[in-house]
């Protein structure tokens, strides 16, 4: 029987938004995990508790979701005005894989307080009380995230009456911008790669389906939800206790990924599970949200349900969020049409756990619209801090 010791490293176990993850300074990681490769990913497999054939995380710190199967490095950051360099993990349950092709929204929320806390910002910045702005570089993506941290005696405000629906107590808001959004170059160098609003996808098992292919925050395949026989109030046992249904949705996230570059072929769709995000939208309409609470129509611009990792989510990705509010302010979009169409630079949408408001600036220059910044409120908090534990020879065979 192998005595083997555990290695012990520093990390911190935090939520941020509707997501929570591990959260690691750069310089606190085993020197052959300093380094993206083989060694890096294994060990935050090991530490999540992946590949797990039960689908639990039992021997891990994950939560056996996509909201809860992260990890986030976090280092000073190498780009001239930022405070921190940011590096997302989104680490699969059931394959011994990470997928570091995007961020997460809701855990850029929790780099804020994470780099207060950790010393990456002078002290002279940090107000007695007020706000500090985290200029944190997105390494993943290459794009800045000015995350607003509030402070109360000189430390990260954590406690407070913001309501986050989708997360069960009430926090301090965390106000987030993420400046220029839109795709840079991987998804055809274009916020709508493929230069059109509305592009007509032929899907296996569907047939042609019509579909608004964006990428700002991520990579996104909205779709109308009356198109797949859905009304766009479901709730996740509707989608996710369905496998023919979880299966088309994934043949619709096959063809946008061609259709926007992202993938050669059909089968490398498996090495990039978390990108692009697949969303169905449909006009308001009153719905029960998984709290049990009433969402009326009146409250809401349109509904809007999107699947993260496979599942659908039971709320909403924060940077799908992003997503959703560029499309929005873009007149022909299909999210823009579920919403009623014309101008708007803000967007309600309801979610399977209630509704979330966001802002986007998008405008049309010499013919190709681009979007300057999107901006929503989050919540954070560090949930445990301290060490955590994986056997000593995980990196064995990286």
């Amino acid at each position: 029987m192998s005595k083997g010791k555990q290695l012990c490293i520093p990390a911190t176990w935090m939520r941020g938004g509707t997501s929570k993850g591990v959260f690691f300074r750069l310089a606190d990681l085993p020197e052959p995990a300093r380094v993206a490769g083989r060694a890096r990913d294994a060990l935050l497999l090991r530490v999540i508790g992946s590949p797990d054939p039960y689908g639990k995380h039992t021997d891990g710190m994950g939560g056996a979701t996509s909201s809860t199967s992260k990890c986030v490095i976090i280092a000073p950051s190498t780009r001239a005005d930022h405070d921190v360099d940011y590096l997302y993990g989104q680490v699969s349950i059931d394959q011994a894989f990470v997928d570091w092709s995007g961020n997460c929204g809701n855990l850029s929320t929790a780099v804020g307080p994470f780099a207060v806390a950790n010393g990456f910002l002078p002290v002279a910045r940090i107000p007695r009380d007020g706000t500090v702005t985290v200029r944190v570089w997105q390494a993943n993506i290459g794009k800045t995230i000015l995350v607003h941290v509030p402070i109360a005696d000189g430390e990260v405000q954590e406690i407070g009456d913001f309501e986050l629906d989708g997360v069960a107590f009430p926090a301090a808001e965390i106000v987030l911008e993420f400046i220029d959004p839109a795709d840079d170059g991987e998804a055809g160098g274009a916020m709508f790669p493929t230069g059109r609003l509305v592009d007509t996808l032929e899907v296996p098992g569907i047939g042609q389906l019509q579909a608004t292919l964006i990428s700002a925050g991520i990579p996104t395949v909205f779709v109308a939800a009356a198109a797949l026989g859905y009304d766009g109030t479901e709730l996740q046992a509707a989608i996710n206790d369905d496998r023919a249904a979880l299966a088309r949705f994934e043949a619709i996230r096959v063809a946008g990924a061609l259709r926007m570059g992202l993938i050669r072929d059909a089968a490398e769709a498996a090495t990039r599970q978390h990108t692009p995000k697949v969303a169905m939208v449909a006009p308001a309409r009153d719905y029960r949200a998984a709290s049990g609470r009433i969402v009326n129509a009146t409250a809401i611009d349109l509904n809007v349900r999107a699947l993260s990792m496979g599942k659908l989510h039971h709320a909403m990705m924060g940077t799908a969020s992003v997503a959703i509010a560029t499309a929005a302010a873009v007149p022909g979009t299909l999210v823009n049409l579920a919403a009623g169409g014309g101008e708007r630079d803000v967007v309600r949408f309801g979610h399977p756990s209630g509704t979330l408001r966001v802002g986007a600036e998008a405008k049309l220059v010499d013919g190709q619209w681009t979007v300057t910044k999107a901006i929503m409120s989050r919540s954070a908090r560090v949930l445990m801090e301290g060490q955590v534990r994986v056997p000593a020879d995980v990196f064995a065979g990286a």
